[in-house]
């Protein structure tokens, strides 16, 4: 296993560049209650460089999410009677996740098995570039013999309980300790993981970095979903998938660190990480 302890780099960005150059996202996010997630994931892929980003959400919440930032455009999409992503909406997904350059799929979008129909279809997608995070992976791992299924690109993003519950999905052995939960789920799945938490290790099976940078303070509802938001705006601006997390977990958590110097850590919530991702991705940029 070859751990890695340099900073992933971005390229310098031309003069003559446009939104297409910096990658075309799509975030398919949110039910009643979560229009936030949807918001914040947007957002923060917006501040992490995003040129381009649609954020996809049950149509009962598209007004809410709309109107928390004016940056990113909005699909709506059929839901269920619960305010929920319903199984129509798979046409609409597939045709979004065909034009945009990477995908990311399930901050707030509750657990049902319509929304795992739409994620059984996204998963199937050959070379598709897909985040999946939140209640993403508590659907996933509902989906039977999932690792078997997935042809897409896949980058997990789970925090402990949801790396436990994703795990009785794919193991039948006793979970190991959080450096080797993912490296096993890595390999066995061949995706990178991003196993969330103080030093979130980063995995794709044969490399492995954990993460220095971050603090108490981001234990705060919305703090994955500013991640997710990362992690898919890096993978758009040309990053591979374990680049794109190592760089996404790294700049998250100095965006934390810089909020919890001006804030303190009690009062940290997760739109302040937002907004100090310009400072991080500044600090960053002077390593270039």
């Amino acid at each position: 296993m070859k751990k890695i302890k340099d900073i992933p780099k971005l390229k310098p960005r031309p003069a003559d560049a446009h939104k297409g150059d910096f990658g075309k996202l799509c975030i398919i996010a949110g039910s009643i209650g979560m229009s936030g997630a949807a918001a914040l994931a947007g957002r923060s892929a917006l501040r992490a460089g995003a040129g381009l980003v649609r954020v996809a959400v049950p149509k009962s919440i598209l007004p809410i999410v709309a109107s928390i930032e004016p940056s990113f455009t909005t699909v709506p999409l059929p839901e269920d009677d619960a305010g929920r992503i319903a199984a129509g909406a798979v046409n609409v997904v597939l045709n979004l996740a065909a034009e945009n350059d990477c995908v990311a799929f399930g901050p707030g979008v509750g657990i049902s098995r319509a929304v795992r129909s739409v994620l059984r279809k996204l998963i199937v997608q050959d070379g598709l570039k897909l985040v999946i995070d939140a209640d993403g992976l508590n659907n996933l791992g509902k989906i039977s013999a999932w690792p078997e299924l997935a042809k897409a690109k896949l980058i997990l993003t789970p925090h402990p309980g949801e790396m436990k519950r994703l795990w009785g999905s794919v193991f039948r052995e006793k979970m190991p300790g959080r450096q080797k939960q993912a490296i096993l789920m890595a390999e066995r799945t061949d995706s990178v993981v991003v196993l969330k938490g103080a030093g979130t290790v980063i995995t794709d099976g044969q490399k492995l970095y954990v993460n220095k940078t971050g603090n108490p303070g981001m234990a705060t509802a919305g703090a994955g979903d500013v991640l997710t938001g990362v992690i898919t705006a890096l993978v758009g601006q040309g990053l591979n998938e374990l680049n794109a997390a190592i760089l996404g977990a790294y700049v998250h958590g100095l965006a934390g660190d810089l909020a919890a110097e001006k804030l303190g850590q009690i009062s940290l919530i997760a739109t302040d990480i937002v907004d100090f991702l310009r400072e991080a991705f500044q600090k960053y940029s002077k390593t270039l």
